[in-house]
């Protein structure tokens, strides 16, 4: 019950302070390309239960089905100007505050995967959805995805095996590090899920 409280009070206050920023990227979104400013995407979460991941748009319309299809590099022509400046500063999360709140993720936990990814887990690996996922957690500010799968997955086993207060304030930390540097976003040569 402590978790939820404390990511209620922290998702509520987040959004409540960032809403304007967040209307000023929704509106540039919308003034650059077609298309809606926010992105659904299906995702897995605790238990195998699916839900709509939200974020800010920072592709072309339609992302998905053209060029590398759910991989994303760094000099990737689908991003927008504005999408790259949101991925930079990792505001394209934002409205994963939404997900927080309606209870379908947590502040920390394992980043929510897409079903094709579940799908491949083995017994181990699907103890990853014993818990809510996060918007950051252990995997994110230990190489988020420059790492190759397999290795975030045990980072993010090791979280869920060690999960405490003070192990949650260093990941907390750590992201604002992360986010303010712009570090690990792409997947390089030797990340990626496959």
């Amino acid at each position: 019950m402590r978790r939820r409280a404390f990511d209620l009070i922290l998702s509520a206050s987040a959004l409540l302070v960032c809403a304007p920023l967040l209307i000023a990227a929704m509106i540039a979104i919308r003034l650059e390309s077609k298309g809606p400013a926010i992105y659904r995407q299906r995702r897995v979460g605790r238990d195998g239960r699916q839900f709509d991941l939200l974020k800010l748009r920072t592709m072309v319309d339609g992302a998905e089905r053209l060029g590398a299809g759910l991989a994303v590099n760094e000099d990737d022509s689908r991003i927008t100007r504005v999408g790259a400046l949101l991925r930079r500063t990792s505001l394209d999360e934002l409205p994963n505050l939404i997900n927080v709140l309606r209870g379908e993720m947590s502040i920390i936990g394992p980043r929510p995967t897409i079903p094709i990814q579940v799908a491949q887990y083995d017994a181990r690996q699907r103890r990853r959805l014993e818990v809510k996922p996060g918007i950051t957690g252990w995997a994110q500010v230990n190489g988020r995805a420059s790492l190759p799968w397999s290795e975030r997955i045990e980072l993010d086993l090791h979280y869920i095996e060690h999960r405490s207060l003070t192990l949650d304030i260093a990941i907390l930390s750590r992201t604002l590090r992360l986010v303010l540097s712009g570090e690990g976003l792409y997947k390089g040569e030797t990340g990626g899920w496959r």
